[in-house]
């Protein structure tokens, strides 16, 4: 490539001149061979695409920057240092020492009072305290004082808990909670403080600064709040919510939210304005009036993303947080322990606590983050990832993929590929650095991984096309069998070897009603496709409840639950396919009967038990099934549907496994070939029960088993509330036949 100015062309003769034109020429040649290459062309693309992607930030690129943050927070966690703030525990001892949750509000009112006692500067109930107290002497016996007036007494004489406890309420500096949720807002929770904007869109006119906020912070369509004379009585108010996504790791607190197109405080953000005596929130409008930049509170001025939270520094669960809640009510906590600590009242018991996992992988409960999160605000510890970080990494990317894309044009692989490892040694360091130097977080993933694409192009080409005839292969033979199963055999090739385990796992069986004839009457071109269209809405369901397909028999569906793959929640699975299927069958057979095939009901039946499971055949061909008696029992009970008049047969051995089970009794069956009685409930779709028909339902059945003769005329009622009870139906015919008892013999499978 020839330059006018080049000292060596001085006094160049036309030899000279000829050969730098060849030099000239050459270059050219090289720099069209460059240019021609596909593969920096390829790579060209992937860093320009990557530029783009980065850009526009999409959810699996922040879900993986996230996780990296996390193991940064691992390999140096925050240090748990002292701070004024405990955590005041409901835990299982104080339930069994003080009695089970709900506890009367004059038990609330008696811990209130022992913390301002101990004189702590701020109570902060992670409570909600929505509804009356039920156990109040007012509200209980007010029938019987409402007929008492002749004696001089009435029901304002007896105590009534919420009023004690609003009254305590109002001597301390007491923060009540609400939560946000999805229903449209019935009442705006009460704010007790004051919002102050500065920055641009603050000042003397604070509507636009109020929109901007209100436009950037999380929220929801509504809140449920605590009583009015608590709210009144409470010196502050905030929410509840930690997170409005759906469970994961909790990585930012809002200090901020909003409700209905208001914008509230949190709970921890209120206990620390109540603890300090403020009344008011000065919101640092961010530049451009987007989002927010800051908050104060009091004496504290926090950083915080564009919506007003701040990223969890997360410590190390630390048992001296948390008091428990009976040493403070009998008086067992030194004052000393308490004395000028903003202390919140929550819950570790099971059943009551709100469990989320931190960044550190720990399951803590919600009370345990509004503590993490005031501890960082009063020692001054913060993570940031501010506004310039993204265009940052941008550049970063650009350059460091340039880099590997000039070196790799000059000079060969070996040097490319210790360029492009130094590339990315020098994210990951930089963004180390600046984690545990000033608490930066910096993403170096994608970066990193573009410069990996740019050298690797090529091999990353075949990767893909080597595994996209994997993945096809994997999708042809999980059509045959369980995507569970194909998955179980892929990562332990020794399951296709001939034998068995015993293992307790749940079957489902199901039957389509009047299949046979309508196989007969119809052609084959109506039945077939219908047939196929409605077993693979089974099949469907039956993987999304990771259950694996044991057998097709013509219409009917066998499932098992709990293998290959040991789960155990597979009784708690079953039910919910079960109920799932029932609710396809039905929608599927309403839709064919009204194209005029005559598509029967479903019939399902389900049990737990043990069976040995495991690859059953010869050499030539095998296959991955299960043996037992819990499998002919579910058979049975699914057959049994058609004498009780259900759908869904659950046994008991099933349902006592499930937490979650929802059904009625329906009888104790005593199957063919059996000595002993099943019991068997039918299992109910919660949204979609009468409760006045099922306690109705309930109560007769409760005669039928105490062979009360009334059970008959309670059937009756039963029935003739609900026409369509097939089940209730049923135990009116057998009492009208002369039979009692719910034990029910059945002479036939």
């Amino acid at each position: 490539m020839g330059f006018p100015n080049d000292p060596n062309d001085a006094g160049a003769s036309p030899g000279s001149t000829k050969r730098r034109g060849e030099r000239s020429g050459a270059g050219r040649r090289r720099t069209t061979r460059l240019r021609r290459s596909p593969h920096f062309w390829v790579s060209v693309i992937v860093l320009i695409a990557a530029a783009f992607v980065s850009r526009a930030e999409p959810s699996f690129l922040v879900g993986v920057r996230e996780s990296l943050f996390d193991s940064y927070q691992r390999l140096e966690p925050r240090v748990a240092r002292d701070a004024p703030v405990r955590i005041v525990d409901i835990d299982e001892e104080s339930l069994a020492r003080l009695g089970q949750w709900p506890w009367p509000r004059s038990r609330l009112a008696e811990l209130l009072q022992k913390l301002d006692d101990a004189r702590a500067t701020t109570v902060a109930l992670d409570i909600l305290l929505a509804e009356p107290d039920r156990t109040s002497p007012s509200r209980l016996l007010l029938p019987r004082w409402q007929g008492a007036s002749s004696h001089g007494e009435g029901a304002e004489a007896l105590p009534d808990y919420d009023q004690q406890l609003a009254a305590t309420m109002a001597t301390g500096r007491v923060v009540t909670g609400f939560a946000l949720v999805e229903a449209g807002l019935t009442a705006l929770p009460a704010m007790k403080a004051g919002l102050a904007f500065v920055g641009e869109g603050g000042g003397s006119d604070d509507a636009p600064a109020a929109a901007a906020v209100l436009a950037s912070v999380p929220g929801a369509a509504g809140a449920v709040g605590t009583l009015p004379m608590f709210e009144h009585a409470a010196k502050g108010n905030g929410a509840l919510s930690i997170s409005l996504s759906a469970g994961g790791v909790i990585r930012r607190l809002p200090l901020l939210l909003q409700a209905g197109g208001h914008i509230l405080p949190s709970l921890g953000a209120e206990a620390l304005r109540v603890a300090q005596g403020s009344d008011t929130y000065v919101v640092k409008v961010a530049d451009g009036g987007h989002g927010i930049d800051e908050v104060q509170i009091g004496a504290y001025r926090i950083p915080t993303d564009r919506a007003g939270q701040i990223w969890l520094y997360a410590s190390k669960p630390v048992t001296s947080r948390f008091i428990p809640a009976w040493k403070v009510i009998v008086g067992e906590v030194p004052p000393a322990e308490l004395e000028g600590r903003i202390v919140l009242i929550g819950s570790t018991a099971r059943g009551l606590q709100d469990v989320h996992q931190t960044p550190l992988g720990d399951d803590v409960p919600g009370v345990e983050f509004h503590a993490q999160a005031l501890e960082q605000v009063i020692h001054e510890v913060y993570l940031r990832r501010p506004d310039w970080a993204k265009g940052a990494e941008i550049l970063t990317l650009l350059a460091l993929g340039a880099t590997v894309l000039t070196v790799g044009s000059r000079a060969g692989p070996t040097w490319t590929a210790v360029c492009a490892g130094a590339g990315v040694v020098g994210a990951f360091a930089v963004s180390w650095e600046a984690f545990i130097a000033v608490g930066l977080l910096l993403d170096p993933l994608f970066p990193a991984a573009t410069v990996i694409a740019v050298y690797f192009v090529s091999s990353l080409l075949r990767h893909l096309q080597t595994e996209r005839e994997q993945r096809w292969i994997r999708m042809a033979f999980a059509s045959y069998i369980s995507p569970k199963l194909v998955n179980a055999l892929i990562e332990d090739p020794g399951q296709l070897q001939l034998g068995g385990e015993r293992r307790e796992l749940t079957f489902l069986f199901t039957d389509l009603e009047g299949f046979t004839p309508l196989v007969e009457r119809t052609p084959p071109a109506v039945v077939v496709p219908a047939l196929n269209a409605y077993l693979d809405g089974m099949i469907r369901i039956a993987f999304a409840h990771d259950g694996t397909v044991d057998k097709i028999i013509g219409d009917a569906v066998h499932i098992m639950f709990g293998a290959p793959v040991a789960d155990p929640a597979h009784a708690e699975r079953a039910i919910a396919c079960a109920l799932e299927i029932d609710r396809f069958a039905k929608d599927f057979a309403r839709q064919k009967r009204s194209e005029g095939l005559a598509f029967g009901q479903t019939r399902i039946g389900v049990n737990s038990g043990i069976a040995i499971v495991g690859n059953f055949g010869g050499a030539l061909r095998f296959d991955y099934t299960a043996h037992g008696d819990a499998i002919n029992t579910a058979a049975r009970l699914e057959g049994a549907n058609k004498y009780l008049g259900t759908r869904l047969c659950v046994s008991e051995e099933t349902a006592r496994r499930s937490a979650t089970f929802f059904g009625r009794p329906a009888g104790n069956l005593l199957l063919k070939g059996k000595t002993e009685p099943v019991r068997v409930f039918e299992p109910l779709d919660p949204g979609a029960v009468d409760d006045d028909a099922l306690r109705a339902y309930e109560a007769a059945f409760a005669l039928l088993e105490a062979g009360d003769p009334a059970a008959e005329a309670a059937f009756a009622a039963t029935v003739g509330r609900a026409p369509e009870d097939g089940l209730a139906a049923f135990h009116l015919r057998r009492l009208r036949a002369g039979q009692t008892g719910s034990t029910v013999i059945l002479t036939e499978k």
